[in-house]
């Protein structure tokens, strides 16, 4: 058994997911060795992520937990026995893990959903409000690493090509703040409405004077799984992305978004709030 040295966040998540079905099925990791013929050291390097499993082993113990979900069992096999190497894994080495981690739960989701209150959601970006962007941090990038970081964003808008169905909430806050000068806020908004007129993408807005709203702290990028309990939500926090997948929390997630997404003015209504701003630029 060859063991990785780096699993990526989708290994590591089917990893969790064999975990818990045997968590739930209250046996040891002892015991389901004995039910694989495999030892335990070998079964906790499955459950982290380390190792492989093939269907017929996957199979096998969905079988033993007694986990009767087949379309939940079917989406794990489908991770586990999926061996596409992405457009990300070309920047490995070259980006912080969680860049390739976010590309690749993109990817592989089924729909995706984004609420952000200060920048524009990264998918949508521009190259150039995603260079200003990156061209703000400190310390402060080599010209190097920048330009490869703003080429990996120009990247992920390969989700958006692929027609995976996409709603973005975002507030007029983002929509205002001029990461650049005016040129790049304009093309930014002239972006927008672009994106908005297709038909697996919508933007929504929220405006300053929305009453009722107290949820600008509920930034997130909702990924919708093979089945929902293969969901996952990213939160940007001070020391870099945070994957979310309990059961308890998702649900806490897709209720958020819910409540996020009522405050927003209707698709219609949010293009002609994007132009009306565009046209004050």
């Amino acid at each position: 058994m060859v063991l990785r040295s780096e699993p990526t966040a989708r290994q590591v998540r089917l990893a969790v997911e064999v975990r818990r079905l045997r968590d739930a099925a209250g046996l040891t990791a002892r015991e389901a060795a004995a039910l694989l013929g495999v030892s335990a050291p070998q079964i906790s390097q499955i459950e982290t992520g380390l190792a492989g499993l093939s269907e017929k082993r996957l199979r096998r113990l969905a079988a033993h937990y007694v986990c009767t979900d087949e379309a939940f069992v079917d989406a794990l096999v489908a991770m586990a026995t999926d061996r596409r190497r992405g457009w990300w894994e070309e920047y490995r080495e070259r980006l912080p893990t969680p860049f390739l981690d976010l590309a690749e739960l993109e990817h592989h989701a089924t729909f995706l959903r984004e609420v952000q209150f200060l920048y524009i959601p990264g998918p949508l970006q521009t190259e150039d409000y995603a260079r200003a962007v990156f061209a703000y941090r400190v310390p402060e990038l080599p010209r190097e690493e920048l330009e490869v970081r703003v080429r990996h964003r120009m990247q992920r808008k390969a989700v958006l090509e692929r027609a995976t169905p996409y709603e973005a909430v975002v507030h007029e806050a983002a929509l205002r703040i001029m990461v650049n000068d005016r040129a790049t806020s304009r093309a930014q908004l002239a972006r927008l409405l672009e994106f908005s007129e297709s038909e697996h993408l919508t933007v929504r807005v929220i405006p300053f004077d929305v009453e009722g709203f107290a949820g600008a702290g509920s930034a997130m990028t909702y990924a919708g799984g093979a089945v929902p309990r293969l969901d996952t939500v990213v939160r940007d926090g001070p020391h870099g992305a945070t994957f979310i997948d309990s059961e308890a929390q998702l649900a806490a997630f897709r209720t958020l978004f819910h409540k996020v997404e009522a405050v927003s003015l209707p698709p219609e209504r949010s293009r002609d709030f994007i132009h009306r701003l565009a046209k004050e630029l």
